[in-house]
């Protein structure tokens, strides 16, 4: 009877090590780190996305912090900076958001007013997710 406790402590050590689903509390979590220009995504915990971004460039700051999705957008178009496109919007913090951008070309090095920018297909993508699970159910951590 111990061998067969001692056997079950184990399998469920090795599997919460090897799956961590505990460790997120969220189903969607998306973590943009900026020193790296990069946004992981993982779904009930376990890594399913990585994905450049542009974060803000020199003048500009991108918040650090946690957050959740206040408002999402399929199609929105930017009031402060002369109406330029912001495809699948996913706003965490006042004006800041998540979108697609057609500055493809720039992903992977700072380049914005403050948003986190990605891959059009990227961004419809992880708009999606959100959806699906909920934005009560998604989290946005963003480090340095």
């Amino acid at each position: 009877m111990r061998i067969l406790f001692r056997a079950a402590a184990c399998a469920l050590i090795f599997f919460g090590l090897i799956f961590p689903t505990a460790a997120y509390s969220h189903k969607i979590t998306a973590k943009i780190d900026i020193s790296e220009q990069k946004m992981r995504v993982y779904v009930n915990g376990v890594p399913r996305h990585t994905w450049k971004v542009s974060t803000a460039r020199k003048g500009y700051r991108t918040p650090v912090g946690t957050f959740a999705p206040t408002r999402m957008h399929r199609k929105y178009f930017s009031r402060k900076y002369n109406g330029s496109p912001m495809p699948h919007s996913v706003f965490f913090y006042k004006g800041y958001a998540i979108h697609g951008t057609d500055s493809i070309k720039r992903l992977g090095t700072p380049a914005s007013h403050g948003c986190i920018r990605l891959h059009p297909s990227n961004a419809s993508r992880l708009f999606s997710l959100i959806k699906k699970h909920g934005p009560a159910n998604s989290r946005i951590m963003i480090s340095r």
